[in-house]
């Protein structure tokens, strides 16, 4: 589960303005909250490091120094910017490999723009920027070891699909395209212009199996949090079944152009609340 799982051009960056990551967030405990921040906070700035549009030489280097700094954090030199994360470090027992994880994700961006990946590189990048984010977000939750990593895994692709398939005009607009390469050729598509790409009438074809596996992952991700305990699971289940609504809005919605933007209503918003933070 992501913080605010989506595609790089929006993957944290719109959450201080997104009630989904905060509402979930808040009812933590005070330890588990602070952890979860720094875990976004962390991920925000290598986020920004990636989308934004200087030099690709300077953005690589800058995600070299985070990684510089992670190792450092975890040599017990944490450098001035990853203090606050030694006690969280401790406390929850985060991974080195899941911090590193994340800045290799972000950097799958940097040399060029990804443009219709193969499945195996799509799967790669959502495991990097958002199953790896849940790998460190289940330790703080305090889920089992087992049943954290499979959430960690389903929920996070449940979310970044969603992402992916709710970003397409606005990845496009960035000269990005997540769309895998074999659903495009399978509907027929053989460019990997990302502007040709959403115009096409076939656009539809690639899309719909793509819910169907983001519904899939979704489903897997409810059977793990069922049968954890309830308070274990608050937080990633308020992001499922904000991002779960988010995706029934895309199947109804459709794909064909032009396409409305989907939001989530401010009532639905406050049911998930009700129903999943108080327990």
């Amino acid at each position: 589960m992501t913080l605010e799982a989506t595609s790089p051009s929006a993957n944290y960056g719109s959450t201080a303005s997104n009630s989904s990551f905060y509402a979930a967030m808040r009812i933590l405990p005070h330890d588990q909250r602070e952890a979860m921040f720094q875990i976004y906070s962390f991920c925000r700035q290598v986020d920004d490091i990636a989308d934004s549009d200087g030099p690709r030489d300077e953005r690589l280097a800058a995600l070299q120094e985070w990684r510089n700094d992670i190792d450092a954090l975890y040599q017990g030199h944490p450098p001035p910017r990853l203090a606050d994360y030694v006690g969280s470090v401790k406390t929850f027992g985060l991974k080195r490999e899941d911090f590193l994880a994340i800045v290799d994700g972000m950097e799958m961006d940097v040399p060029q723009d990804i443009r219709a990946p193969d499945m195996a590189t799509l799967d790669l990048y959502c495991d990097r920027v958002a199953s790896a984010v849940g790998r460190l977000s289940v330790r703080v939750f305090g889920l089992p070891e087992e049943d954290g990593i499979l959430l960690a895994y389903h929920l996070g692709r449940a979310l970044q699909l969603t992402n992916i398939l709710r970003d397409i005009d606005e990845d496009a607009g960035l000269g990005r395209l997540y769309l895998p390469r074999e659903a495009l050729l399978h509907a027929g598509i053989t460019s990997d212009d990302p502007n040709r790409v959403i115009a096409e009438r076939a656009l539809p074809k690639v899309c719909l199996p793509l819910t169907q596996r983001a519904k899939a992952h979704f489903e897997k991700s409810d059977e793990i949090m069922n049968r954890n305990r309830r308070r274990a699971v608050r937080a990633p289940r308020i992001m499922s079944k904000y991002y779960h609504s988010i995706l029934d809005l895309l199947i109804a919605r459709g794909f064909n152009a032009p396409r409305e933007p989907v939001r989530v209503s401010k009532v639905t918003r406050i049911l998930i609340l009700l129903r999943y933070a108080f327990i």
